[in-house]
C-alpha cells in the first residue's frame, strides 16, 4: 500500500492515519458491495492509547464520500475533538461509544443497516449456523439486542454492553448488525463473513427444507475459527486494502 503507512512505534501521528486510511477504505468497500444505507450507519476505531476518542464518519457524507481526512475525531460525549465543524449522528455515537467505552478489544466497530442483514435480525431464531461462514462468523458467540427504537437513550448504552458481552457479534433485534474487533481488519472481516451468512441465510429458507450440519460442527468450527481468525485478517485485509486504493485511490486523501 502506498497510502496505508506503516508507523513506527511511539508514531502518534503516523498510527493515527494509518487507522484513518484504514477506516476510510473500509467505508469504500461497503459502498462498492452497495452495504451502505445512504449516511445512516457507522465504522468507527478507537485511536491508540485513547479509550475515550475515536473516529467516526460526518453524517453528511454517503460511504462513497469517505476520505481519510474526513474522519472526524469524536470523544465520549460525542463532541468533535479534533477543531473540525462536521455533524455526528447522536444514534451513531450512542452505539459505537458504547461499545468502545465497554470493551478493551473493541477498537474497531462496524455496524450496518443491510437487507440481509436485517431481515436476519427480524427473524425469531437469528442467525442460523446452517453454513460454515455462519459458523465463522458467529464463533466467539452472538449477542442480541431488543429493539429500542432510534437509538436515542444514553442509558442504552450499558444494555448494549450486557447484550454483546464477551462475544464479536450483536445482532441488532428489528434493526441490523453489528461487530467488533481488536483492528480494523479484523471486524471487517467478521462483518463480512456475517453479511454474507444472512444473506445465505435468507436465501436458503427460500427452497425450504435446510439441512443441518452434523452434530458438534459448530463448535468444532467455532474452535478452528477462534484459533486462525487473526491470522485470516492478516491476509484478507491487506488484499482488500489493495483493492480499495485501486478502486478508489482519493479515500487515502
Amino acid at each position: 500500500m502506498a497510502k496505508v503507512m506503516r508507523a513506527e512505534p511511539g508514531d502518534d501521528a503516523m498510527d493515527e492515519w494509518k487507522l484513518r486510511c484504514e477506516l476510510a477504505a473500509a467505508y469504500r468497500m461497503f459502498a462498492h458491495w452497495g452495504w451502505d444505507d445512504l449516511v445512516f450507519t457507522h465504522l468507527s476505531v478507537r485511536l491508540p492509547g485513547d479509550r475515550e476518542t475515536f473516529l467516526l464518519n460526518p453524517f453528511d457524507l454517503a460511504f462513497e464520500e469517505i476520505t481519510a481526512s474526513s474522519l472526524l475525531k469524536v470523544d465520549a460525549d460525542g463532541r468533535v475533538v479534533d477543531g473540525g465543524a462536521g455533524l455526528t449522528n447522536p444514534a451513531g455515537f450512542i452505539i459505537h461509544s458504547a461499545l468502545h467505552r465497554g470493551r478493551s478489544d473493541a477498537v474497531c466497530v462496524m455496524h450496518l443497516h443491510t437487507v440481509a442483514g436485517q431481515a436476519v435480525a427480524c427473524q425469531a431464531d437469528g442467525l442460523l449456523p446452517i453454513c460454515q461462514t455462519a459458523m465463522i462468523a458467529g464463533s466467539g458467540g452472538v449477542g442480541y439486542h431488543e429493539f429500542e427504537g432510534i437509538a436515542r437513550d444514553l442509558d442504552e448504552r450499558e444494555r448494549l454492553c450486557r447484550d454483546i458481552g464477551d462475544a464479536p457479534v450483536l445482532i441488532l433485534r428489528n434493526h441490523g448488525t453489528l461487530t467488533t474487533g481488536r483492528s480494523v481488519g479484523e471486524a471487517f472481516l467478521r462483518m463480512y463473513f456475517l453479511e454474507r451468512a444472512c444473506q445465505v441465510q435468507i436465501e436458503a429458507q427460500r427452497g425450504g427444507g435446510l439441512h443441518a450440519a452434523p452434530e458438534g460442527m459448530r463448535e468444532h468450527v467455532g474452535r478452528q475459527t477462534q484459533r486462525d481468525f487473526t491470522a485470516a485478517a492478516g491476509l484478507a485485509w491487506p488484499a482488500v486494502l489493495r483493492k480499495a486504493e485501486r478502486l478508489f485511490p482519493e479515500a487515502f486523501t
